[in-house]
């Protein structure tokens, strides 16, 4: 049994409380293919972290990539009660873990609070993503 959280647009809010990191992938991507074991793992040290590990597959979340202005797979959000940090760092094991014990995100730049997930103008950017969607 996985230990990943997969959002969707009904539970997306729950990133909004605590610490979390957030992968946006496709399953067709191979890119995303590449780190699925490491994410895995990395969800299985969650707790002795102290974070919630969660995945978002874009193919079936339109709405979720646009609130969070997906442009590349995969994209991994750092979020800590409600401030949404994009993590650009490798995607080794020991440094998605270094990037939580040692802290590291408190030296990146939080998302601008009107590019914030969870600002109005974001919601707009969802809604825009998820009628695109169904359009195709």
């Amino acid at each position: 049994r996985s230990s990943v959280r997969v959002l969707c647009g009904s539970n997306w809010s729950l990133v909004l409380q605590g610490q979390w990191m957030l992968e946006f992938y496709a399953p067709w991507c191979p890119a995303c293919q590449q780190i699925e074991t490491t994410w895995e793992s990395f969800a299985k040290e969650s707790e002795r972290l102290g974070i919630t590990v969660g995945k978002v597959d874009v193919t079936q979340e339109p709405g979720l990539s646009g609130r969070f202005f997906v442009t590349t797979l995969p994209t991994i959000y750092h979020a800590n009660d409600g401030v949404f940090r994009r993590y650009r760092g490798s995607r080794t094991l020991e440094d998605l873990q270094g990037y939580i014990l040692e802290r590291k995100w408190e030296a990146v730049e939080p998302v601008a609070g009107w590019k914030s997930p969870s600002s109005i103008m974001m919601h707009g950017m969802a809604g825009l993503f998820h009628f695109s969607g169904w359009i195709r």
